[in-house]
């Protein structure tokens, strides 16, 4: 990998925007996607963040996408983990170990469990990911309430 990964500052706030719509753009969800950099910024960057982004930059310093994180704790294993809530890579810098990368660098935030989800058309997601060892977890129903 011949990539930069830094963790994201409030300069970066229109960046992350511009990624995320790249993201829900590539998930078909645009008519989803309306953070904006204001929220970006009282959220990632306020006084109480809910969140951490890590960028990730091409060696000419062109972002080449993004990781959106933040930590969780398992009560049966009593140890915090990390929820990866989006991880995006621009289509022209994927099969360049940038996802990998990103990936490993939480993996090396935490020794506890990293999850995260994929929508079930995304093959080559699921592909990449079966490639890392990771597996579905068999037997839950996610939910939300809104």
């Amino acid at each position: 990998m011949d990539g930069t990964i830094r963790n994201a500052t409030t300069e970066d706030a229109d960046l992350i925007v511009d990624l995320i719509a790249e993201l829900a753009e590539y998930e078909k969800l645009s008519h989803e996607a309306v953070a904006t950099p204001e929220s970006i910024l009282e959220h990632i960057f306020g006084d109480n963040p809910a969140a951490h982004v890590l960028i990730i930059e091409t060696p000419e310093g062109e972002a080449a996408g993004m990781s959106l994180w933040f930590r969780t704790f398992s009560t049966f294993l009593g140890q915090p983990g990390i929820w990866l809530e989006d991880l995006f890579v621009r289509p022209q810098f994927r099969a360049r170990g940038y996802g990998r990368a990103m990936l490993d660098e939480l993996r090396a935030v935490t020794d506890g469990r990293v999850e995260w989800m994929v929508l079930d058309w995304n093959g080559p997601s699921i592909e990449f990911y079966r490639s890392l060892g990771a597996a579905p977890v068999e037997g839950w129903t996610r939910y939300r309430w809104v």
